[in-house]
């Protein structure tokens, strides 16, 4: 079931033009339109289904610059910081907290490596602390753990992302960009080699800058128009807590799942590393730049047949711009949640909290995250079409990074100066045989 989401109105009509068209209503596209617009374009945002409906409300909610990959660290620490802000530069509650995230573990392996990526962020000027074992216990209280160590981000935060995606969509509308939901882009109109429009499912809209900013349906848009994106879905499984006893007001990750302070008193809780890996067309025609990944995580993943094989975002299906179009046909991926993964995180929960050990679900929901092979999201021009941009293979982080990334987007679009270097984030490392390498920490 989809988890609630603040909802906010359409405009009441398409644009004849706009400077940029933002396909895409997460928070990749939101925060790039919302950029765009403070830039002075003129922008549409074109969304099958309604604002932050699919992963953009369906994340942890944990904004945060500890563990994440070094070439991805720059763009995160200057995300963290625009969420401090955006409250104030909204008027408007997004639920960020800088209160701060923990790492707790049992593993030294793990533990090795959180240290290594401590003493190489110090270097990028990222304020985190390994913690001993008395620390790491000190830090979680409550918890029955037999935590070796971990590692404390002091300013890192965390925010609510049911209402973070709309009301950065009612600040980019102020600033004049139009919304639109139920509105499917079914493809793009080109004229001289480069893009001119994009034919949605309530008409055309001019414009020589397209952004597809769609999840895990990036790549199908991308294929109807002959461009490879390797992108793979993984499904995940998250759910949320009625009011309980304050464990943390931030969040905290363990060996098995991750648990986040919300502004209604619960919790949100994810399971760590675990999820489903449905078998697909669109999987097997990019397995080969995923293997790496996969025989080192496959242990964690259920792996079945299903409906992704004849539908959804990772389906081999054909369209034309003027007829219906498999987005239209599925305006919400909406997959249920996997209900072992559910109890198995209630009983994990119950034995490192026992506080916690009556705890109500208020509500559960699973998602599909979008991968790439190394785990940096695509935010880049496509060459091979002019006009045509990309922001999306955010693999499971694209919600804390989202206010840089939707910034490094709109600068690469507007051709400005960019927030950071956006080497690490081009199209082309997918498609022109770069080693990619291992991906950095998660």
């Amino acid at each position: 079931m989809s988890p609630p989401v603040t909802r906010v109105p359409s405009n009441a009509a398409l644009p004849q033009s706009a400077d940029v068209v933002v396909i895409g209503g997460g928070i990749a596209g939101i925060t790039a339109a919302y950029h765009l617009a403070r830039k002075g374009h003129s922008v549409a945002v074109v969304e099958k289904g309604y604002i932050a409906g699919e992963q953009s409300s369906r994340n942890w909610g944990w904004c945060r610059q500890q563990n994440r990959d070094l070439r991805e660290l720059p763009l995160a620490q200057r995300a963290v910081d625009m969420w401090s802000g955006l409250n104030e530069e909204l008027g408007a509650e997004t639920g960020f907290r800088r209160t701060g995230l923990v790492y707790v573990t049992t593993s030294q392996g793990d533990f090795d490596r959180w240290a290594g990526w401590v003493d190489k962020a110090r270097e990028m000027q990222m304020r985190s602390h390994v913690l001993s074992a008395e620390e790491a216990k000190a830090m979680t209280p409550g918890s029955t753990g037999n935590w070796i160590g971990g590692i404390h981000s002091p300013t890192d935060g965390r925010a609510e992302p049911a209402l973070a995606v709309p009301v950065i969509a009612e600040g980019a509308r102020r600033l004049g960009a139009s919304l639109h939901q139920d509105c499917a882009a079914r493809g793009l109109e080109t004229s001289a080699g480069r893009v001119s429009g994009v034919a949605t499912e309530k008409g055309t809209i001019r414009t020589s800058a397209v952004l597809v900013a769609g999840g895990v349906w990036t790549s199908m848009f991308c294929r109807h128009h002959g461009i490879a994106m390797p992108l793979a879905g993984v499904r995940s499984t998250s759910f949320f807590t009625e009011p309980a006893p304050n464990i943390t007001d931030g969040g905290v990750s363990t060996p098995d799942f991750a648990i986040r302070r919300r502004l209604d008193g619960g919790y949100t809780i994810g399971i760590s590393g675990r999820g489903m890996l449905e078998l697909s067309p669109q999987g097997l025609m990019y397995a080969r730049p995923f293997w790496r990944t996969f025989k080192k995580r496959y242990k964690l993943l259920t792996i079945r047949a299903g409906r992704s094989f004849f539908d959804g975002p990772e389906a081999l299906l054909s369209w034309r711009n003027d007829t219906v179009s498999p987005f239209e046909r599925m305006r919400t991926y909406d997959p249920p949640p996997q209900e072992k993964l559910v109890s198995f995180a209630l009983r994990r929960i119950a034995e490192v909290y026992p506080e916690l050990a009556n705890v109500k679900i208020a509500h559960k929901y699973g998602g599909l995250i979008d991968f790439t092979p190394d785990w940096i999201p695509v935010i880049s021009a496509i060459d091979k079409l002019p006009g045509l941009h990309v922001s999306a293979g955010f693999s499971g982080h694209g919600f804390g990074i989202g206010p840089g990334a939707g910034r490094l987007a709109a600068d690469i679009v507007a051709n400005d100066p960019p927030i950071v270097d956006p080497h690490p984030y081009r199209y082309s490392r997918l498609v022109d045989g770069t080693d990619l390498g291992e991906p950095g920490l998660m």
